[in-house]
């Protein structure tokens, strides 16, 4: 059984969430941008909360929107949603992303997606587990096209994908005017390869700011950029 994990604001328990706190996670929720002070935020895939918990610790918004498919995490995110100091601010929604963008009408100042990323062909016996990590539940032309639906004019959509993946990415995203703003690109350490691609877009065609961010000099030796990050959340930073 999954222990809770603790932040230095809020606590979130993934006993029954097929994918648990990551790295990723806490990255994108720490860099997104919210410096448009947006009033309503939209989570994609919103697992354990941890994303919208963060956005909500972090801004003033309002209204902090969440949607989960599968049964169990979606429990357990509206619990962590509860149990947090922000739980006037928070709703999760059980449905799929489809269904939710032909029920809301609203637009969002910021929508943020942490999504499954192994395409690989294999699959587990585990189906909350595949479902949470495999891009077939949540394809990227589905994210786009919600996002399509969902962003607001002026709004900022920030999403966490393998760097492997970003041109074809950018270029789908191309498809329906949204342009990069902010890229940071991950690597584990001095020597690895970059892993995960940060990405910030938004529908106003700019100079893209590309950056780079190195986890660890050695193993739990973080480097300061990331402590800088990251130090608002986790409790040993």
């Amino acid at each position: 059984m999954s222990k809770p994990f603790k932040f230095k604001a809020f606590t979130v328990n993934q006993d029954r969430c097929a994918m648990k706190i990551g790295t990723d996670g806490v990255l994108l929720g720490a860099w997104t941008s919210i410096k448009h002070d947006p009033f309503n935020v939209l989570d994609i895939g919103a697992g354990t909360g941890l994303l919208s918990l963060m956005i909500a610790q972090r801004s003033g918004a309002k209204q902090i929107e969440a949607i989960e498919i599968d049964d169990d995490a979606f429990e357990q995110c509206s619990e962590n949603f509860e149990n947090s100091l922000w739980n006037d601010r928070l709703f999760c929604y059980h449905a799929s992303l489809l269904e939710y963008v032909e029920e809301v009408k609203d637009t969002f100042d910021l929508i943020i997606c942490n999504p499954p990323f192994y395409s690989e062909d294999y699959k587990t016996e585990n189906k909350s587990r595949d479902l949470a990590r495999f891009n077939d539940a949540m394809p990227f032309k589905h994210i786009i096209y919600a996002v399509a639906h969902l962003l607001s004019e002026n709004g900022l959509f920030s999403i966490i994908i393998p760097k492997k993946e970003e041109i074809s990415f950018i270029k789908l995203a191309s498809s329906i005017g949204l342009y990069p703003q902010r890229i940071l690109n991950v690597k584990g350490n001095l020597d690895s390869k970059t892993k995960r691609s940060l990405i910030e877009f938004t529908y106003h065609e700019t100079a893209v700011k590309t950056s780079e961010l190195i986890i660890e000099t050695s193993r739990h030796i973080y480097t300061q950029d990331y402590i800088d990050l990251t130090k608002d959340f986790y409790l040993k930073m």
